[in-house]
């Protein structure tokens, strides 16, 4: 059973910087594509950075250059450094994860059967 655990949220003012943490336990397989989504009050969840066993990493146009997704192997943990932050970085921050590479539609939701309870981000003006 694949168990994800975020932790590092926060409030933060706007141009400030938070690390997420995800603790993944479970995984039996040596491929795999894990990440970030987010989802701010009202509005659809949407991926936010990924990265695959390979170490290849993507990210969505509103993070780039700002977010940096890693991941310590040794530690079974996933990283989300989060600089020069926004207000309209505020949102509930969720670790996904699935077994294989990562799918071709690898933003939508529903590619993703390991979810994390999510982590608070509030960004103030």
């Amino acid at each position: 059973q694949v168990q994800l655990v975020e932790s590092g949220g926060g409030s933060v003012q706007s141009g400030g910087s938070l690390r997420l943490s995800c603790a993944a336990s479970g995984y039996t397989s040596s491929t795999y594509c894990m990440g970030w989504f987010r989802q701010a009050p009202g509005k659809e969840r949407e991926g936010v950075a990924l990265i695959d066993s390979d170490g290849v990493t993507d990210y969505a146009d509103s993070v780039k250059g700002r977010f940096t997704i890693s991941q310590d192997n040794a530690k079974n943990t996933l990283y989300l450094q989060m600089n020069t932050l926004k207000p309209e970085d505020t949102a509930m921050y969720y670790c996904v994860g699935h077994l294989g590479y990562c799918a071709d539609d690898y933003y939508s939701p529903d590619e993703y059967n390991y979810w994390g309870q999510g982590t608070q981000v509030t960004v103030s003006s």
